[in-house]
């Protein structure tokens, strides 16, 4: 999974958590960082802050995620979303987390979202075959 947070002690954090849990995490504190990492490998989820470096946000890595692969499963974690944002997540299919994080919620979302995305990749990979 990729996660994506420009303040370095909460991507950190993140990364930590989610990696004793035993997930692979890929970090990176920009949108470039992050798009360079989606142009080098499909990640099978997206946690990202809303809002990055230099009037970046999330949406722009979720984008670029889902131009390699369109049903990524990806999280907006913001302590700065204003109702317009949420509702444009959500419309794009984007779960929202607001911050201060708590864990449980973090952990419970994270791995559903997983768990959700997996079955709809086996679901197409046998359409397919």
């Amino acid at each position: 999974m990729l996660v994506v947070d420009d303040e370095a002690s909460v991507l950190y954090t993140y990364q930590m958590i989610l990696e004793r849990q035993g997930y692979e995490v890929v970090a990176a504190s920009t949108s470039k960082e992050a798009k360079d990492a989606i142009a080098r490998q499909e990640f099978d989820l997206i946690l990202c802050d809303y809002s990055l470096e230099q009037q970046h946000t999330g949406f722009e890595v979720i984008a670029a995620a889902r131009e390699r692969r369109p049903d990524v499963p990806s999280i907006m974690l913001t302590g700065y979303a204003t109702l317009e944002t949420a509702e444009e997540a959500r419309e794009n299919g984007i779960g929202v987390l607001y911050k201060p994080i708590d864990i449980t919620e973090f952990l419970t979302t994270t791995s559903a979202l997983l768990r959700n995305g997996n079955e709809s990749s086996k679901a197409s990979n046998t359409e397919q075959n």
